[in-house]
Parts: C-alpha cells; structure tokens; sequence
C-alpha cells in the first residue's frame, strides 16, 4: 500500500487543517469517497460523517495522514 495524503493530496498539513473543521472534513470525506469509485461508503460518511467519524478521521489524519476507510464498496 503506497502512503498517500487524503483530500486531494493536498499535503499533511493542509489535509490536517481541513479535518479541524467539522463542515470541511465531512464534505471532503464523501467527496473522497465518492472519487474512490466507493459509492455505499461514500452515502454512509454522507449520513453519519457529523458525528464521531469526523473525530477519528481527525486523529487519523493527524497521526497517519488518511481518513478512515471501513467499506470498500
């Protein structure tokens, strides 16, 4: 598995800066997903992304630099 920056490979730092907003980190986590081809994955961040997924994305983007992936369908 090749490390890779989430969120458009914008770069650790402003991926990290994007995860610390709520807003910002939800649409760019379905909107990630959704570009992965991940379509169910992609409607689940849609519907329950607010809430406790925004917080471990939050610390996986701080400590490993990726969103959480749980589908991969």
């Amino acid at each position: 598995m090749t490390t890779k920056n989430d969120y458009f490979k914008l770069g650790r730092l402003v991926s990290i800066i994007l995860a610390i907003i709520p807003i910002t980190s939800w649409i760019l986590g379905v909107a990630t997903r959704f570009m992965e081809g991940k379509i169910v994955a992609g409607l689940l961040r849609l519907l329950l992304g607010w809430n406790i997924i925004w917080l471990i994305d939050l610390l996986l983007i701080l400590f490993t630099g990726r969103i959480m992936r749980i589908l991969n369908i």
